[in-house]
């Protein structure tokens, strides 16, 4: 997509600074999220009702169109749009590919409609206009009017239940669609088998499997309502069915107990509620209907407000990991970028600890909590490193475990590589689950077993049928004539090879360590010195030609971008990066022209996936995230100051399209997060983060050994942006990097902010962050 239009350069004051001196109003953590940030634009998120990490994650959908016209709403929900399609339980928050959107919804009162109509054609089905100042949404609730339907809406959850609550006109009959047709990135296949089974006058339950980005997904779901049926009518909308079998009990829709089909929707119908209200819980499961009811038991009751209160409260823990005192503005997008960073791998097992797997059979979980959802290119980077600051140990670890469990199940012996509801979609590049245990068990987490982990990191890198893997390990770099996309895999399969290494050698395993220290130095044979960046090559050992450094295309030499935003992809070496760009000044010329370009919109206008343009420089896609970081390792963190400003200034908002690019469940917001703290992990398993510039007055880490780290701006304005000098627990520090074990011993890092950069400050060999070769 083209680069998306930001904050005026006249807000930057107060979205960048507040002046200290200045009386803040700080309110609760879940109070200051806007979970509408980056519901326009192409952020991707939604502002439904979920728990932290949560399994049900319920929100309205406003528009659910054909596969290939779907991207605007990859979540269901799209900030412009003026009506409400219904209210689903599953979505993803902020991925650039799509699904879900399972268990459609949705109240009315007045005619009975079936299908759901054109938005630009009010009443022509059941869908409802609305507008946003009937809406309201925060950390565990939302609400809205639906205007057509006459119905007040409101939605919370528990881990793996969904709430509603509505609120018909008075003397008005409660009806509810259910549709379990609606699906997020539809196709006309889609649906391979659905089941609507009325157990009795208040519990319906169900299943659908689909064929969608993971193939033959199974949910299954269990609906209860706070009043009895009083009528129903249950169809299947199949055209053109072939063979129907025979007739069953009962003449009509209305009779049927069960009704099984690839297009199911039912009208359901509670009379005139006495106090025109109706609450319909709905539980599910990846195992059985028997799951999903027993999942029911996790919400008792029918107290809306009291699970609202629940849910608002562990927003609140969760987000009071980090205590933040800044300009309202910043203050909102961070904890908002906290909030998003919370949303995935999400929940996927049973009350009961059954789950299904990547195999597509049930398992059961042993002294661990199964997560999926796992969008690894993305969250590697910088979210999952930020979890282990902010989450407790144990959240880390159910992380790591679901991840070796789905190895030990995968069909292919190998760790997930874009997963959801348990099941893999081969989407992207890398075996990036590597980094994430290897990050984990360098920060000294406990709790998996390091052996079992190590052999799957190691079983996933030598697999040689995926992504090229037997020719990198024969060549030591992925040919472009016997594999797309080689320049980017060959860089990032290099990088994950060096945390293996990592975590082998602290292991105690020379031999291993010593295989992949030099896999890890791979990325050299990809980088072209004469010119100057990362190119593919072919099987004969020549770097395919012609050569433009902008060129990019799905398929291409790149996986999401071009040479401009790859060739700086080797985090765990960037020594080796500035040898082969001829020295300090060559690595930061070189990122100096690609910042400073002048580039045509029109060049990645092709690739919607390049986004949050600054030159060649992407903020709306990964591979750039790290880039500004880089100065540091040529001795001018200064530079690295200058341009983060720039960046969080035009990249960040507090309006809906406040995220330049598809959140991609939640790395954008981890990026901003860390990035406002004053530091960011640009090699996760390095145990350091790299020093950049805080954009908080006071921030007080709640870490999960009990400890706090408290990070303090002196003298942050809009104008002083630069950090004149840095103390830690009150002694200078001479380094631009903070390790781990100095974050979590607790204690106090002091900014002093300046208008004028330092220029001497990091200068030193010595006082630059690690990297695998020397300087």
């Amino acid at each position: 997509m083209n680069a998306t239009k930001f904050i005026p350069a006249g807000a930057l004051a107060l979205v960048l600074a507040f002046p200290a001196t200045h009386a803040i109003a700080q309110t609760t953590p879940a109070a200051a999220v806007d979970v509408f940030i980056g519901t326009g634009g192409d952020g991707h998120t939604f502002p439904g009702a979920t728990r932290p990490f949560g399994m049900v994650q319920l929100s309205p959908d406003t528009q659910v169109r054909p596969f290939r016209q779907s991207y605007p709403w990859a979540s269901g929900y799209r900030y412009d749009d003026d009506s409400i399609l219904g209210f689903s339980h599953t979505h993803f928050s902020g991925s650039g590919h799509s699904d879900l959107g399972d268990v459609l919804l949705m109240p009315y009162s007045g005619e009975t409609k079936l299908e759901p109509g054109y938005p630009e054609r009010p009443f022509s089905g059941y869908r409802s206009r609305f507008k946003h100042s009937d809406e309201r949404a925060e950390p565990g609730y939302y609400s809205v009017k639906l205007l057509d339907n006459e119905v007040d809406v409101e939605l919370t959850a528990s881990e793996r239940v969904g709430l509603h609550r509505y609120r018909y006109a008075a003397g008005a009959p409660a009806k509810v669609i259910l549709d379990l047709r609606s699906s997020i990135y539809d196709y006309k296949a889609k649906n391979l088998w659905s089941r609507l089974r009325v157990r009795d006058n208040t519990l319906i339950t169900g299943m659908r499997e689909t064929r969608g980005w993971a193939a033959g997904r199974q949910l299954y779901f269990a609906i209860s309502f706070s009043k009895p049926l009083v009528s129903r009518q249950l169809r299947n909308m199949e055209l053109d069915v072939e063979y129907k079998g025979f007739a069953g009990p009962g003449s009509g829709p209305g009779d049927k107990a069960v009704v099984e089909g690839k297009a199911l929707v039912g009208a359901l119908e509670f009379g005139v509620p006495s106090d025109g209200e109706l609450e319909v819980k709905v539980a599910i499961s990846a195992v059985s209907e028997e799951g999903a009811i027993a999942n029911l038991g996790e919400m008792p009751g029918w107290d809306f407000n009291a699970e609202r209160v629940k849910a608002t409260a562990a927003w609140n823990e969760a987000l009071g990991a980090v205590a933040i005192e800044a300009a309202p503005d910043m203050r909102k997008m961070v904890y908002t970028s906290l909030y998003h960073s919370m949303l995935a791998p999400s929940l996927f097992m049973d009350r009961d600890g059954r789950y299904r797997g990547p195999d597509n059979e049930v398992h059961q979980a042993k002294g661990f909590r199964y997560h999926s959802t796992f969008s690894l290119w993305d969250t590697y980077r910088a979210l999952h490193p930020l979890l282990t600051l902010i989450q407790p140990e144990q959240r880390n670890v159910d992380f790591v475990r679901s991840l070796i469990e789905s190895q030990k199940a995968s069909p292919y012996g190998i760790l997930p590589v874009w997963q959801f509801h348990g099941l893999e979609t081969w989407c992207m590049i890398g075996y990036h689950a590597v980094p994430v245990i290897a990050d984990a068990y360098m920060k000294g987490l406990t709790g998996f077993d390091a052996e079992e982990a190590l052999k799957a990191m190691t079983s996933s890198a030598e697999y040689g049928p995926y992504g090229g893997l037997q020719h990198y390990m024969k060549l030591g770099y992925v040919p472009i004539d016997l594999e797309p996309e080689a320049a980017s895999k060959t860089v990032e399969y290099a990088f994950d090879d060096w945390t293996i290494a990592r975590m082998a050698e602290k292991m105690g395993k020379k031999d291993i360590a010593a295989r992949y220290y030099k896999r890890a130095q791979n990325y050299r044979n990809s980088f072209d010195t004469k010119t100057g960046f990362l190119r593919a090559k072919t099987s004969a050992g020549q770097f395919r030609e012609p050569f433009d450094p902008v060129l990019s295309n799905f398929g291409s030499d790149y996986t999401e971008g071009s040479a401009w935003q790859y060739s700086w992809y080797m985090p765990h070496d960037n020594a080796g990066l500035i040898s082969m760009l001829g020295g300090d000044m060559g690595l930061q010329n070189k990122i100096d022209m690609m910042f400073d370009a002048k580039v045509d919109e029109k060049v990645y206008a092709h690739m919607e996936d390049i986004s949050g343009l600054i030159g060649h420089y992407a903020h709306g896609n990964e591979p750039s995230h790290h880039v500004a970081y880089l100065y540091n390792y040529a001795g001018a963190p200064w530079k690295t100051q200058k341009r983060l400003t720039q960046v969080v200034a035009s990249q960040y908002n507090t309006t809906p399209a406040g995220l330049s690019g598809n959140d991609d469940l939640g790395q954008m917001s981890a990026w901003l997060a860390f990035t406002a703290l004053g530091f960011y992990p640009v090699a996760p398993g390095s145990n350091e983060y790299v020093i950049g510039r805080p954009f908080l007055d006071k921030a007080v880490m709640n870490l999960p050994n009990g400890k706090r780290f408290t990070i303090r701006a002196v003298g942050l304005s809009a104008e002083n942006t630069y950090v004149a000098g840095v103390t830690l627990n009150g002694k200078p520090l001479a380094q631009t990097f903070l390790r781990h074990d100095q974050i979590t011993a607790g204690g106090e890092l002091v900014f002093t902010m300046s208008n004028q950069p330092n220029t001497d400050w990091g200068k030193a060999a010595t006082a630059r962050p690690y990297t695998q070769t020397a300087y």
